[in-house]
């Protein structure tokens, strides 16, 4: 199948994908740890490309988000398929779920508490509970990027971090 080798090699390396079996794939839209992240399953049925793939979110991975918000990303997702019936269309899905991800989740409500208490390891001066802000605020890609720096990719510091050096 020509679209499966190509998925392969678009998404070679991409953390967010995961072929479950030569017909049937999932990606994560939204980094880990993104409250907002979501993930879409496409199967391909035997007469894809010419009939609709199968889009499900019932993976354990979605378990948060409302079922509301599930039927009206499937919904959109549905739209760009009939769109695109007849061409290989996985990859387009997965893209289009990407672009819009914003639009797909903006009724979801972000549970910020337990999304801030779960990445920010006890000890990191980063974040003093009094800077945070009433509005839900996303970390820019900088912030993230220090976070993951300084900590290992549970959020953990690395042993050590904080010791004195003594040879100095």
């Amino acid at each position: 199948q020509m679209e499966l080798e190509a998925l392969r090699s678009i998404y070679e390396g991409d953390v967010c994908f995961r072929e479950l079996s030569p017909v049937s794939f999932q990606y994560r839209i939204g980094e880990s740890g993104d409250p907002k992240a979501f993930l879409i399953e496409i199967s391909w049925p035997e007469t894809y490309p010419q009939t609709a793939p199968v889009i499900s979110m019932d993976a354990f991975f979605n378990n948060t988000i409302s079922s509301a918000i599930k039927r009206s990303i499937l919904d959109k997702l549905m739209i760009e398929v009939e769109a695109n019936l007849g061409t290989a269309m996985t990859y387009t899905l997965f893209e289009y779920a990407k672009d819009n991800k914003e639009v797909f989740m903006e009724n979801q409500p972000v549970n910020t508490v337990t999304s801030v208490s779960n990445s920010v390891s006890i000890g990191t001066p980063e974040v003093p509970p009094s800077k945070k802000k009433e509005k839900k605020e996303q970390l820019s890609k900088t912030q993230k990027r220090k976070l993951a720096d300084k900590t290992d990719n549970k959020g953990e510091l690395p042993r050590g971090w904080n010791w004195v050096d003594v040879i100095k």
